[in-house]
């Protein structure tokens, strides 16, 4: 115990020493603060009294107030035993200071806030470093009755000056010193005896025995207790807690960072905050932490930890964290099944989705009718693979794209007839699965399979497929995953259906766009023509093409795209493409049938809009026939087609406005090519050498939102084997891409595009199309040719009945010369009627021309006149009316086609041998056309 009292001692001492710097210290502050307040009362007071002194006034009003004040000042001075005393006036300039010779001058220093609290009336005091030392000056004002300032009286002393009242005090502060060491001395004893009281007379021996049972039982305990310092360090660790955290043999005295703990155990550790039973793992357990501070009642910083092993609730812990993490699975089907309306994709993402979070390797089968769209008719066992996803080295699984007839009482016809998933747990204890191939299902079981869960796609009471769950370094599958299996296999059904549905609808719009585009070309002379149609990603759009044979050898080419995508548009199409066909049959130019086209779309979807579908098929029969007058196939063609599809329609649909069409008419007898545009791309122009332009086309709102304006149509000069290239806004624009971009990049592929119009489409495509179309694309491509000029024969007519023989005769000629007299019997005739009907009924001039096409002749009479004839049947008493009659008869196709001066009467006639002759009238026939009037 005298080591005890020892330390005891000393430590007091050292408190006692402490004390009395700190006292000492103390004291000398505050003597110096209190130096300092004498001084600035004592400067204050001498300044005060000073300027309030009798006759102050009048000596600062004097002709020599240095003479009056400078006396009384100096006096002050050494009266107060202030350093010095200064008066002056206003300007700043002394008149008193202990140097005479400074009287007069200018005070010292900044002086402007000591004159401004003068000139309110105020005192100011501040202290200031000065030559001999730390200086208190102040400064009072001396003011007249009426408040002006007349003076200002300034005072100044240095502290050292100041009594020095520390002095008298330090003979106490030794003697109290001397008194605290004798107490001190005097407790130490106390604490001794106090101390060998408290602990029942124990000597340092025994007091050693009881610390060693102490420590016996504290490490004798089941759970864990660490004492952890305020500076981070063990400070005690029981051996529990060195068996539970794996601990060091040294590990006392050393920080928590430095033992390798778990970096949240050590992180609570170091905390200091208050826990209860948190679990942390450390190693292979989990340990129940509960944590105090222990300086919460004044002591030394730091904290107490017990652990509790609690790795019994790991299993507990397992099991949450699988189904959080399947719960998450499931979250990510969601968000990536049926991303692409692929029924083969969608099947993909499963296996993906599945793998190797649930499964090692996943397959997937589907039924054939899914496949193609369609909705299967019960569960069939034949299925195709379409999906193999798994980890590493994947095992010989029947590869994709193979059909698998699933054999009675594999777990995959089983869950198929049961509508359920089947568990197999150990496949090489299990044999109805190895039925389906024997030596396949061993090389599986080699590569390390060793559990399956087999589970059907179902969806809306229906089968679509099959997904197999295999594993082979996880562990078996086991009941509790057949749940799973079938959550995650639903919403995979649901997305397979969701695209099959598409694929359905997608099918039917491609059948029926196709159906209604043109699967051959129309042979004709004008134009070596090819083209091409893919339909978009997304679904079947509106775009669509078209050449038509025209009279005179001349052709029509057609492009046009309808707003939206699917059955609609392309039903909608269909009907565009019927009424351009019509109104061409109409001979119209190019800028007339776009204003017809632009008011019948008008019309159709006004009558669309108020539920008049009937009305609206009528009126596209009506516009088209009305017109066509000799042609009397048109006017039925049009009712039927653009009619019924009207009528097809519903309220619930898009109209048809914002369609855009080019419709282009070639000449190959002039080389002249028309066209006019209803919001359509323009088209790009190949020229023989090569060299690519893009036309300029007046361009008009699309077909509906035109307002009853014109349309303008520019008329090109082509060269033969210049290339019309025609296309949709599809081919040159989409999301990545802007026009321009795409204008460009087609005027580099036509100039390195050569060959025939197949070749210059390949190379287009190949150049342009983006790898996932988000809009179809029709793409037409005309190469120019121009008709022979030996084939073409022309003849200006007189106005005289007796010239028609003439023209007989000439016509007679050429086609001897061209090797059609077989035609020459025909030709005369009509020739005859249509010249001899110009003549008496039309206006001069008239005009005759053969063309002898590929395969017919072609007869056209002009004239001034805008009269078109019309044929009819003529009774027995009419004169005249036969002529026509027998045109119709012996010509292959006749019509009539306006032009800018009058009309052109057209017939057409084939060239072959067998064709030449038209079939022999009836004798009713003939007699009933007895007459020479047409």
């Amino acid at each position: 115990m005298r080591t005890v009292a020892g330390q005891v001692f000393l430590l007091q001492l050292v408190i006692v020493l402490l004390l009395i710097t700190a006292t000492v210290v103390a004291l000398l502050l505050q003597a110096r603060r209190d130096t300092t307040d004498e001084a600035r009362h004592r400067t204050l007071a001498v300044a005060e009294t000073f300027a309030n002194s009798p006759g102050m006034l009048a000596a600062l009003g004097s002709r020599d107030p240095s003479a009056v004040l400078q006396p009384r000042a100096e006096e002050a001075r050494k009266g107060s035993g202030v350093d010095y005393l200064v008066v002056w006036n206003t300007d700043g300039l002394r008149y008193t200071h202990p140097d005479p010779a400074l009287i007069g001058e200018h005070v010292v220093g900044p002086y402007e806030e000591v004159l401004a609290a003068a000139r309110a009336g105020r005192s100011h005091t501040e202290t200031f470093q000065a030559s001999t030392g730390p200086t208190v000056n102040s400064a009072a004002p001396v003011t007249r009755p009426d408040g002006s300032l007349a003076g200002v009286v300034s005072v100044g002393i240095t502290v050292e000056r100041v009594e020095d009242v520390a002095g008298a005090q330090l003979p106490l502060l030794v003697g109290g010193a001397a008194g605290a060491l004798a107490l001190a001395a005097g407790g130490s004893v106390l604490v001794s005896r106090r101390l060998r009281r408290q602990t029942h007379g124990l000597g340092p021996a025994e007091m050693t025995r009881m610390y060693e049972h102490h420590d016996a039982v504290l490490h004798s305990v089941r759970e864990g207790v660490l004492i952890v310092g305020g500076d981070g360090r063990l400070l005690l660790v029981n051996d529990e807690a060195r068996r539970l955290l794996d601990l060091p043999p040294d590990a006392e005295q050393r920080t928590v960072a430095e033992l390798g703990l778990d970096p949240d155990a050590g992180e609570l550790l170091l905390s200091g905050r208050t826990a209860t039973d948190e679990v942390h793992l450390a190693g292979e357990r989990l340990l129940a932490v509960n944590l105090r501070p222990v300086d919460h009642r004044g002591g030394p910083a730091g904290s107490v930890a017990t652990l509790r092993d609690t790795t019994e609730l790991r299993a507990l812990a397992g099991r949450a964290e699988v189904a959080r993490e399947r719960l998450r699975m499931l979250y990510d089907a969601g968000v990536r099944l049926g991303t692409t309306l692929d029924v083969v994709r969608t099947a993909e993402e499963l296996a993906e989705v599945a793998t190797p979070r649930f499964a090692d390797f996943v397959t997937v089968e589907l039924l054939d009718p899914v496949l193609r769209g369609e909705e299967p008719v019960g569960a069939g066992l034949v299925m195709c693979r379409v999906a193999i996803r798994g980890r590493g080295d994947v095992p010989p699984f029947i590869p994709v794209g193979e059909r698998i007839p699933w054999l009675p009482g594999t777990p995959m016809a089983v869950g198929l007839a049961g509508a359920r998933s089947v568990l197999e747990a150990d496949l090489a204890a299990a044999h109805g699965w190895r039925a389906q191939d024997p030596e396949r299902a061993r090389q599986i079981l080699d590569h390390g399979v060793h559990s399956l869960i087999s589970a059907p796609l179902r969806a809306r009471g229906i089968i679509l497929g099959l997904a197999n769950f295999w594993r082979s370094e996880q562990e078996p599958f086991e009941a509790e995953d057949l749940s799973f299996a079938d959550e995650l296999t639903a919403r995979a059904a649901v997305a397979v259906d969701n695209a099959r549905r598409y694929t359905h609808e997608h099918t039917m719009a491609v059948t029926l766009q196709r159906s209604l585009l043109p699967h051959t070309l129309p042979e004709q002379s004008g134009v070596e023509a090819a083209h091409r149609y893919l339909p978009a990603q997304a679904g079947v759009g509106g775009d669509w093409f078209d050449v038509i044979p025209l009279p005179g050898a001349r052709v029509g080419l057609v492009v046009g795209d309808v707003v939206g995508h699917g059955l609609h548009a392309a039903a909608t199409m269909g009907r565009l493409r019927t009424a351009v066909h019509n109104f061409s049959a109409l001979d119209l130019p190019p800028d007339e049938l776009l204003s017809h086209l632009d008011e019948l779309v008008t019309r159709i979807d006004q009558e669309e809009g108020a539920g008049e579908y009937a009305g609206a098929g009528a009126g596209a029969g009506t516009g088209a026939g009305a017109g066509a007058g000799a042609g009397a196939g048109a006017g039925a063609g049009a009712g039927t087609g653009a009619g019924a599809g009207a009528g097809a329609g519903g309220s619930d649909l898009p109209g048809i406005t914002g369609a855009t069409c080019l419709y282009a008419i070639y000449d190959p007898v002039t080389g002249v090519c028309s066209m006019a545009r209803a919001g359509h791309p323009g088209p790009a122009l190949v020229r023989p050498d090569g060299t690519v332009t893009f036309p300029d086309v007046p361009v008009s709102p699309p077909l509906g939102l035109g307002g009853g304006l014109p349309f303008e149509a520019a008329q090109l000069t082509l060269a033969v084997g210049s290339r019309l290239v025609l296309f949709t806004d599809g081919l040159v624009e989409h999301r990545g891409r802007d026009l321009d971009t795409g204008l460009e990049m087609l005027r580099t592929a036509l100039t390195h595009a050569e060959g025939t119009p197949e070749q210059t489409c390949t190379a287009v495509l190949d150049a342009l199309l983006p790898p996932h179309p988000a809009d179809d694309i029709a793409l037409l491509v005309a190469r120019t040719r121009i008709l022979d000029p030996d084939r073409v024969a022309e003849w200006e007519v007189p106005s005289d009945p007796a010239a028609v023989s003439r023209v007989r005769s000439e016509v007679t000629r050429r086609l001897d010369a061209w090797g059609l007299e077989a035609s020459a019997f025909t030709t005369e005739l009509v020739v005859s009627e249509l010249v001899t009907n110009a003549i008496r009924y039309g206006i001069p001039p008239v005009r005759l021309r053969l063309l002898n096409d590929r395969n017919s002749l072609i007869c056209e009479v002009s004239d001034g006149s805008s009269t078109s004839p019309h044929l009819r049947r003529a009774t027995t008493t009419d004169e005249g009316g036969r002529g026509l009659f027998l045109v119709a008869q012996f010509a292959e196709r006749w019509g009539t086609r306006y032009t800018a001066r009058g009309k052109v009467i057209w017939t057409e006639q084939p060239t072959h041998a067998e064709e030449a002759f038209p079939a022999e009238p009836s004798a009713d026939d003939l007699l009933a056309q007895w007459g020479d009037e047409g």
